[in-house]
């Protein structure tokens, strides 16, 4: 996929990123913000090509926006690092639905369609609940995480959408369709993951746990060769664990493991953990850099939603200066697709802030990135230098084709259309489905008409 028409070269190397600049919080929905804080994406490597957003406070205003477009996407919390979010045309935004209401009974929450995991996760927990899984960064919007199929970690959880129970969706002709996994069956399968090729998501209901306390243990410089036969026993020491490396030396160069504790417990900080050593002070992923942002390690107990991400949720990022990629193999081939990619190592690290591992389990959700197969990630944290990353990412995605890695539908990759189409066995489905809600095509836009219809 050429990226040359929407990526701003950026040639110059800038050493803060995500993971360390961080800023007071956003403003809230309903106060006034600059319409240049919209159009670009949150990295600043993407420009929109539209000036025109349309910023509906109410879902019948959401209603009247749509029915006003022949052409239309939806804008969540510009995390995505691709044109999937793009329109030449028009975008809206529906950042100011920040409704939350819990059903106890049900165990579950409804979000209206503007509401961050950073948001959510506080009001659920003083309701008593929670939610299964969370990305590392909390601040991205619940309706575009779950769009993308975006990911927590662990081998027994499954990806962020995996949640979702029902949807509120304001369609093509600006009618509202209520989809649910009670009454429509399959169809929540395909809509979960829909990539912003339905309509404007205005609501969504999440299925919810009791609430639970977590703790954080990391440790550092981990062989990889403990991978090859220890892989599922690693990922499974915790909750959820990840794995960073810069791709020298052999090595993870620190393990994050968060584990769930019973009420009063505390967490195992073995001195030890497959030959790697416990670390003595709170640590970043990106070695040497400041960890004051991000969440509580060393076995101190916190709540899930202070664990769970990699990153406090009372702060916001404030730009990204960096691209990410992300690839998703089947879990089992973990080991072979880490050495696959490990023989580039000198080619990535120049370009590299950090690759981190993840495992996802599978699920049965049309589009989504686990679809059908347990899951690792190799994530990628990208310097600002798209000239260089564009000439790696065809050399990584080389290396994985022959573990049919798929790409995070809202990261950066050049795998072509032909390739990732046939990585969805129910991609025919989900045409379908588009074609049904939306049989003008209002809200395909560029990323879609290339990755799901082109040849």
């Amino acid at each position: 996929m050429n990226k040359r028409e929407f990526l701003k070269s950026t040639g110059a190397i800038i050493t803060g990123t995500m993971l360390s600049r961080i800023a007071p919080a956003e403003q809230t929905a309903h106060s006034e913000a600059p319409a240049a804080a919209h159009r670009t994406n949150w990295s600043g490597n993407l420009q929109y090509h539209t000036d025109h957003l349309l910023q509906p406070t109410t879902v019948e205003e959401t209603q009247q926006a749509v029915k006003s477009c022949t052409k239309l996407r939806a804008l969540g919390a510009r995390h995505s690092f691709n044109t999937i979010a793009d329109s030449n045309f028009n975008q809206i935004s529906v950042k100011a639905l920040q409704n939350m209401s819990v059903d106890a009974k049900a165990r579950t929450v409804t979000v209206g369609g503007g509401v961050t995991y950073g948001q959510l996760a506080p009001y659920i927990d003083a309701q008593g609940f929670a939610v299964h899984n969370l990305a590392s960064l909390p601040h991205v919007s619940v309706a575009g995480a779950c769009a993308t199929a975006t990911h927590g970690s662990g081998n027994k959880n499954g990806n962020l959408s995996t949640s979702v129970a029902a949807m509120e969706i304001v369609t093509a002709d600006g009618n509202i369709v209520h989809i649910s996994r009670e009454k429509d069956g399959d169809q929540i399968l395909g809509a979960a993951v829909a990539l912003g090729g339905l309509g404007v998501v205005t609501a969504t209901t999440l299925d919810v746990i009791p609430t639970f306390q977590m703790a954080q243990v990391v440790y550092e410089n981990l062989s990889f060769d403990q991978l090859e036969h220890n892989l599922e026993a690693i990922f499974g020491s915790g909750y959820s664990v990840s794995l960073f490396t810069d791709w020298q030396k052999n090595r993870a160069t620190q393990v994050w493991i968060k584990s769930r504790l019973a009420p009063g417990g505390k967490a195992d900080m073995p001195a030890e953990f497959y030959g790697a050593t416990l670390a003595k002070q709170k640590l970043h992923p990106i070695t040497g850099a400041s960890a004051v942002n991000c969440t509580e390690q060393q076995g101190i107990p916190g709540p899930w939603y202070e664990r769970m991400p990699h990153f406090r949720m009372n702060f916001t990022p404030s730009s990204g200066n960096e691209l990410q990629s992300e690839y998703f193999v089947p879990r089992h081939k973990g080991y072979a697709a880490i050495r696959a990619v490990e023989e580039l190592r000198d080619h990535i690290t120049p370009h590299l802030f950090v690759t981190e591992f993840r495992t996802i389990a599978s699920d049965n959700i049309w589009m989504s990135t686990c679809h059908n197969r347990d899951s690792m990630t190799i994530h990628f944290t990208w310097k600002p230098d798209w000239p260089s990353v564009k000439k790696v990412l065809p050399l990584i995605e080389a290396k994985l084709a022959p573990f049919d890695a798929r790409p995070h539908w809202a990261k950066m990759f050049t795998m072509q259309p032909s390739h990732i189409q046939h990585l969805y066995e129910k991609l025919p489905d989900y045409q379908a489905m588009l074609k049904h809600y939306d049989p003008n095509g209002k809200f395909r836009n560029d990323f879609l008409n290339t990755n799901l219809f082109g040849a």
